[in-house]
């Protein structure tokens, strides 16, 4: 896997990289806000033409962004399974959130809405490429660079254009931001989403209150029956985030409907989960209950995934050349859902490559900036290494 005909190349100084990433992070990108996200869209894509890429633009669809598909110069007609590097340029904060995190350097972090989740890692796609290019070197392998405009709401829109994109790959490097003490995700549970309705017999609450079959209750035992799922001890959690139900206080419910989020380690855990969740039965006579929902990523681990198990052992072997110790996450800890999981049916996937930083989600993301070049330098050295 790891022969390289090349010297193996240095990454952009901190300076250079910011003075990019910077201008990202400048155009707010919320999922829910299309416009804006194409404006972020326009700019990566003049950045990568300007360097000599080949880039498509896939239209959004259901009211989300665009998408782009980035070509490396020598890939040509190849038919050879590649690389692809996997990032979304969508966030959650709303415009306006440069006001509460305005961009500025404090202290080794840069800060900006983003900054860490995860247009750090997209940008060091974007860098990494630049400096081939620059070098006149190539990668071994084809290469692809896969920016998505949803990923934050669930990726329902560029599910399929990135299974595509994996079904081309023999490697997926995902440039999410690296996890605590800067570790790389290759291990990733499960995540499942159901909606729950019960639909009861309405009456009026006081005058018939014996003929009416609450929809409230019976959702209450169903609640209670779902979490009591949870096993701490397996890395098993089902939990209840929605309600709703009732139409006026003196009405018993006809109505009501719950959200349901499953996180599971393994398959086997997802096949009995699943059939427990789907599987649900009213307590309530007269009472019916549907479900509607499923698995929407698989659960992977690098114990179960030798191909994963080898790329992370190829890539710690690049960190230690570099100067630093690459550790992963203990398996079952990568809890957050991930589009690299997409991917695992199809390539070895190695997540959580991007710089490392904190606060995601908030008004105080940031980038720890001591983390960019020696992470940058370990994602242009698997470009030129991977075979």
């Amino acid at each position: 896997m790891s022969e390289t005909s090349t010297a193996l190349l240095a990454f952009d100084t901190p300076e250079r990289f910011l003075e990019g990433l910077n201008a990202w992070v400048a155009l707010e990108s919320p999922t829910t806000d299309a416009a804006a996200v194409n404006r972020l869209m326009s700019r990566v894509q003049a950045d990568f033409e300007g360097i000599g890429a080949a880039v498509e633009r896939v239209p959004g669809t259901q009211g989300r962004g665009d998408h782009l598909v980035v070509r490396a110069p020598w890939n040509g007609r190849s038919n050879e399974r590649g690389i692809t590097l996997l990032a979304h340029l969508d966030t959650v904060h709303p415009i306006g959130s440069l006001a509460l995190n305005p961009i500025r350097t404090e202290e080794g972090r840069a800060y900006g809405p983003g900054i860490n989740d995860m247009k750090a890692g997209a940008h060091a796609a974007f860098v990494a490429l630049r400096r081939l290019i620059e070098e006149k070197q190539t990668s071994p392998l084809p290469l692809t660079i896969v920016y998505v405009s949803d990923e934050e709401v669930g990726s329902q829109t560029s599910q399929a254009l990135i299974e595509a994109e994996a079904k081309r790959s023999k490697y997926v490097l995902v440039l999410e931001a690296a996890r605590g003490g800067g570790r790389v995700v290759t291990s990733r549970k499960g995540l499942a989403r159901y909606d729950l309705a019960v639909r009861g017999v309405p009456a009026h609450s006081g005058s018939a209150h014996r003929a009416g079959r609450s929809a409230v209750k019976e959702l209450a035992h169903q609640i209670i029956a779902l979490e009591g799922m949870t096993d701490y001890d397996r890395g098993i959690t089902v939990s209840v985030g929605l309600v709703s139900g009732g139409t006026a206080a003196n009405v018993v419910p006809e109505h009501a409907t719950a959200s349901i989020d499953l996180r599971v380690p393994t398959m086997a855990d997802a096949r009995e989960m699943v059939a427990r969740i789907e599987g649900l039965r009213p307590v309530t006579p007269d009472v019916t209950l549907t479900v509607t929902g499923g698995m929407n990523r698989f659960p992977y681990t690098k114990q179960e995934r030798p191909d994963v198990a080898e790329l992370f052992a190829h890539a710690r072997s690049l960190a230690s050349d570099i100067g630093f110790e690459l550790q992963d996450l203990p398996s079952g800890e990568g809890s957050g859902g991930s589009d690299g999981q997409f991917c695992i049916p199809y390539a070895a996937v190695l997540d959580g490559l991007g710089p490392f930083g904190g606060g995601s989600h908030t008004n105080g993301e940031f980038l720890d900036i001591a983390t960019i070049t020696p992470r940058g330098t370990l994602l242009l050295h698997l470009l030129q290494t991977l075979r």
